[in-house]
C-alpha cells in the first residue's frame, strides 16, 4: 500500500486507538472520530487528526475503518443522523473490524453499498500489543473488489489476513476462533481443582501446562499474568472476562439462530455470568480459571 493513504477510524477505544497509532507509524494520514470526543486524545497525541463529525472524517478518508463495542453502537453510527449511511461513499472502502454476528455484518454492508461504497468486514484475533506491532490475525469477508482494495491496509495491521468468504464469513470465523479460548479458562479452572492439596507453586503448574500438549498460545504468551492471578492478584485484561463473555454469548446466539446447540458453551456462559457478578469483568481470563478453581 502506498504510504500516505488517507485512512479514517471510527471508534477510538483500545483497539481503534491502536489501529491509529500503527497506521500513523506506517506513514499514513489518519483521521479519527469517536462518539465521545475526549476519548480521541491518545490518537491525537500520536498524530491523528480529529474530525468533528462523520461527514468530516469521510471527506478526509479514502478508507474508513470502524471498531466499536457492539452492534447497537455500530448501527447508531452507521444509520443515525449524520452517520455513514448519510454520506456519499462513492469510491470509498469501509472496513468493519468489530466482533458482531454475521447477519449484523450483512446489514451494515447494505447501508454502505447503498451509498456507493465498498464493504469489507475483518474482525481480528489479538489485542492492543499485537495491533501496535502489525501482528494481528485477520478474518476478512467481502467480494473480490473490496478484498483487493482492503488487503494492503489490513496487511499493515495483521501478520496474517485471509479472505474467508463473503460478508458474514469473517464474523463467523472470529466467533469460531474465540469460542475455544473462552472455554479454555473454564477448563483450566477445573483442571486446577485436581491439584488441590499438593501445594504446588502456580509457576510450576502453569509452566508445565504451557509446555504440554494442553498449553495454548495464550498460556505461553501470558504465563506470568496467569501465575500472578492464580497466586491471588487479579490482572487487568486486554481481552478481559467481559469481552470473552460477550463473544461467548454471541457464539451461543448465532448457533441458536442456525438451529444448533452449544451445551458446553452454555454451561461456560453461566460461569462467566457468575464471575461478572462477582466483579471480575475487567480482569484477565485467568481470573475466571481461579474463580472456578476456588469453587466460586
Amino acid at each position: 500500500m502506498a504510504q500516505g493513504t488517507r485512512i479514517g477510524i471510527i471508534g477510538t477505544g483500545r483497539m481503534g486507538t491502536a489501529f491509529a497509532r500503527r497506521l500513523i507509524d506506517q506513514n499514513h494520514q489518519v483521521t479519527v472520530w469517536n462518539r465521545s470526543a475526549k476519548n480521541t486524545a491518545q490518537a491525537a497525541g500520536a498524530g491523528a487528526e480529529v474530525a468533528q463529525d462523520i461527514a468530516a472524517l469521510c471527506s478526509r478518508s479514502d478508507v474508513v475503518i470502524s471498531s466499536l463495542t457492539d452492534f447497537s453502537a455500530l448501527w447508531d453510527v452507521f444509520s443515525g443522523d449524520g452517520g455513514l449511511a448519510a454520506q456519499d461513499l462513492s469510491g470509498k472502502l469501509v472496513i468493519e473490524m468489530s466482533t458482531i454476528l454475521p447477519d449484523e455484518q450483512t446489514r451494515l454492508a447494505k447501508l454502505v453499498e447503498g451509498q456507493g461504497g465498498a464493504y469489507l468486514e475483518c474482525p481480528v484475533g489479538g489485542t492492543v500489543g499485537p495491533a501496535l506491532k502489525g501482528q494481528l490475525l485477520g478474518f476478512a469477508g467481502g467480494d473480490a473488489a473490496a478484498w483487493e482494495q482492503g488487503a494492503p491496509v489490513l496487511a499493515e495491521l495483521c501478520k496474517r489476513v485471509e479472505q474467508v468468504g463473503p460478508v458474514g464469513a469473517g464474523a463467523a470465523m472470529k466467533l469460531a476462533v474465540n469460542l475455544p479460548l473462552a472455554m479454555y479458562w473454564n477448563t483450566l479452572g477445573e483442571a486446577l481443582q485436581m491439584l488441590e492439596g499438593y501445594d504446588l507453586p502456580a509457576e510450576t503448574i502453569v509452566s508445565l501446562m504451557a509446555d504440554s500438549s494442553a498449553g495454548p498460545n495464550v498460556l505461553k504468551n501470558r504465563l506470568q499474568v496467569v501465575v500472578d492471578t492464580l497466586d491471588g492478584t487479579d490482572q487487568p485484561g486486554t481481552f478481559d472476562i467481559d469481552g470473552l463473555r460477550k463473544d461467548l454469548a454471541l457464539a451461543v446466539k448465532w448457533a441458536s439462530r442456525n438451529g444448533k446447540e452449544l451445551p458446553l458453551a452454555l454451561r461456560a456462559l453461566e460461569t462467566y455470568n457468575a464471575a461478572r457478578e462477582a466483579g471480575l469483568g475487567g480482569f484477565d481470563g485467568a481470573s475466571l480459571a481461579r474463580f472456578v478453581r476456588d469453587g466460586s
